[in-house]
């Protein structure tokens, strides 16, 4: 990720806490339909905490119906490898499944496209894992998942993600109809 990377996990736990400078940031590049969305955020932000050091996790992020550990990348390029840098990404891939597999919740992995000009320049990610229960377990079936290579190394493909303000739609849309459907 480079030496930048904690200037990109304070711009995510910005947009993901719904700070409106970060919002209001964020919200220049995109287009008028994708702005609006970023309200959702504001319905339904997160706490966020910087957790590096602890288990490899670079965010947390949570709210009454959510945890997420979150782990953030940032690349230029299309995709990013994790048969790179002696496949130590690829070991943290395993150890990140494994912390979270025994407690139910799910791994977000959060790629911000650098010298992306042109809209929302975050996409989203879950780690394959076993089916869950509840809001969170609706919300991992819906959000893309890390992709393989044909040698079975594990890929995020930036095309392939969910875009920040679809998240953010779908976590409110999760959220309220929880929220509807207790007595």
């Amino acid at each position: 990720m480079g030496g930048h990377g904690s200037a990109y996990e304070r711009e995510l736990k910005g947009l993901l806490q719904a700070e409106p400078a970060a919002l209001r940031r964020y919200g220049t590049s995109l287009p008028p339909l994708r702005r609006r969305a970023l309200r959702s955020a504001t319905r339904s932000p997160f706490l966020v905490v910087r957790a590096a050091g602890s288990h490899g996790f670079d965010l947390v992020a949570l709210r009454n119906e959510f945890a997420f550990p979150i782990e953030v990348k940032a690349s230029s390029r299309a995709a990013i490898h994790f048969s790179a840098a002696s496949g130590r990404a690829s070991l943290q891939l395993e150890s990140h499944r494994r912390a979270v597999d025994a407690v139910g919740l799910i791994v977000l992995y959060a790629y911000r496209r650098l010298r992306f000009r042109d809209g929302d320049c975050w996409r989203l990610f879950s780690v394959p894992g076993p089916p869950g229960r509840g809001t969170v377990d609706l919300l991992r079936r819906r959000l893309p998942t890390i992709d393989t290579t044909r040698d079975g190394t594990a890929v995020l493909r930036w095309d392939a993600g969910m875009p920040l303000t679809e998240f953010f739609e779908l976590v409110a849309f999760l959220t309220e109809r929880t929220a509807t459907a207790r007595p």
